[in-house]
């Protein structure tokens, strides 16, 4: 047990929708991540998706819903099999929690990133 800081796992790297793991809680991956654009709409059928903004400001695009901004300090949940885009106009900074295994690309035709360990 050790406390983890977050900004200095976000240091670690500059790539952008690719999220590290830094912590396993329960069966799930704990990630940060950062990313600017926006991804593709995706759903996933078995897992709600767990966004939290650690810094700055995202959009989360719901299909056939307008779009919702999400602050730093704020956290949005997406139900499983809702189909949804994050998107930023700059960079953002954001901590993940899914079930292990689970690809973050859901099903859209976008290779799943690898999610190595920090």
């Amino acid at each position: 047990m050790k406390a983890i800081n977050l900004d200095e796992k976000l240091q670690q790297f500059v790539t952008h929708w690719d999220p590290h793991v830094v912590a396993d809680y329960n069966t799930n991956d704990v990630m940060v991540v950062k990313f600017v654009g926006e991804y593709p709409f995706h759903k996933h059928d078995t897992t709600d998706d767990f966004f939290y903004v650690l810094e700055g400001e995202m959009e989360m695009d719901i299909e056939g819903e307008p779009s919702r901004t999400v602050k730093t300090g704020e956290l949005f949940i997406v139900p499983k099999g809702v189909v949804h885009r994050p998107r930023a106009k700059t960079e953002v900074k954001v901590l993940l929690i899914e079930p292990k295994g689970e690809p973050n690309s859901g099903d859209s035709d976008r290779e799943p990133a690898p999610k190595p360990r920090i």
